[in-house]
């Protein structure tokens, strides 16, 4: 259940909206709360959190216990499609999908038609949000102009448009100049440079992980590498700038290792994975039976990996090295998954499925606390991008997500 109250909704001379939740474990990592509380909610605002609180007089009661009572999720990695393909996906679908699991803010990345590359982009998001959408949307900028990889959006303007981020998603920076350049400016402003890591010289052409499935299939295959070696290149850079760098979406062991390694050095990098990284291997591809094969809602990019690399993403999860999962939530349209598997596009849906994929996978299966389960959905991303958010601290907006553990 999600809940988020809408901060002066009310017209004058009306009530406010008041929620009492009683009896749900409160969680909350940001304020190391994790135990049974009730939560008072007036006019969208958390007002009281305490172990046993009388309802206001007109408060709604809901009755969580048994049930997870947190922050509102942030999925910082969604693809809304919009402007520009909204047969895809909307803006008001989008946000739709993420309320209904569990989520209550969303960055948007830039891979649209026009790309969010100035200012007049940004505020049609940002209006479209506001008259559409039911959580809260948070843009972010790209990198490059046209997402073209060769000279820098004026970051300065993105920046004052109210972009959290700069990326040029979809797409790596293969220009290291223009990466260094983009981590200088946006730390000016100290924004986040969240980087897609792809040498795109190895991957092009691939469509799964280059190793036995796609041998098996006779699919042409992306290495490892092509991710890792833009992982150690980006590292260096920020390092050498001092900027503030996000890898996202990584998928092999060696990133993992290389970003743990650069975080005891003191590089200012934070991380994250999707669900369906540690979720499912390589062999989602081949599938299990012959009308399973070449499952084209196991594309994505990067692609699904090995065991091996599942085991290193959950340990890098429970350890810390991996700040947050997001979901990379990228949809298609039926016909464009209905293609053959080299002609169908990358991506997979996810808002939806992120939260029950975190609790089956990451505590059920591997004994990660629900505590450090709930973290990397709310705490974690609110303080990698400096977000008013993740917390039900009084005072502050009362996003708030319910859930059956």
């Amino acid at each position: 259940m999600t809940l988020q109250p809408r901060v002066g909704a009310q017209g004058c001379g009306e009530p406010a909206v008041r929620f009492l939740i009683r009896g749900g474990t409160v969680i909350d990592p940001a304020r190391g709360v994790e135990r049974a509380m009730d939560v008072l909610i007036d006019d969208g605002v958390v007002r009281r959190i305490a172990p046993s609180l009388r309802p206001p007089r007109g408060a709604t009661v809901l009755d969580a216990r048994g049930c997870v009572v947190c922050p509102g999720l942030i999925d910082i990695h969604t693809h809304l499609r919009e402007p520009g393909f909204e047969e895809k996906e909307t803006i008001a679908s989008g946000t739709r999908a993420a309320a209904a699991g569990g989520v209550t803010s969303v960055l948007c990345m830039p891979n649209t038609n026009p790309p969010i590359d100035n200012q007049a982009a940004v505020e049609f998001v940002v209006l479209k949000a506001r008259n559409e959408g039911v959580v809260n949307v948070f843009p972010v900028g790209a990198i490059t102009k046209r997402r073209a990889g060769e000279e820098l959006s004026e970051i300065g303007e993105l920046h004052r448009a109210g972009v959290v981020a700069i990326t040029d998603d979809g797409d790596p920076v293969m220009n290291s100049k223009i990466m260094r350049r983009a981590l200088e400016y946006a730390r000016m402003f100290d924004l986040v440079v969240m980087s897609h890591c792809e040498d795109t010289n190895l991957s092009r052409g691939g469509t799964v992980n280059e190793g036995r499935v796609s041998s098996l299939l006779g699919l042409r295959g992306i290495p490892r590498q092509a991710e890792e070696v833009m992982v150690i290149r980006d590292l260096i850079l920020a390092r050498l700038t001092g900027g503030r760098l996000h890898v996202t979406h990584v998928s092999t062991r060696e990133s993992v290792e290389y970003i743990r390694r650069a975080k005891r050095e003191g590089v200012r990098v934070t991380c994250d994975t999707a669900p369906h990284y540690f979720s499912l291997t390589e062999d989602a591809v081949r599938g299990d039976t012959a009308a399973d094969m070449y499952n084209t809602n196991a594309k994505m990019n990067p692609p699904l990996r090995t065991g091996d690399d599942v085991a290193a993403l959950v340990a890098g999860i429970a350890d810390g090295t991996i700040d947050c999962v997001a979901s990379d939530h990228a949809p298609h349209t039926r016909e464009e998954k209905s293609r053959e598997f080299d002609l169908a596009p990358f991506g997979i849906i996810g808002l939806e499925t992120m939260l029950p994929l975190c609790v089956t996978v990451l505590h059920r299966r591997h004994g990660l606390p629900l505590r450090r389960v709930v973290e990397v959905l709310t705490a974690a991303p609110a303080r990698a991008f400096g977000l008013p958010r993740g917390t039900l601290a009084p005072g502050l907006p009362a996003d708030v997500t319910i859930f059956d553990p």
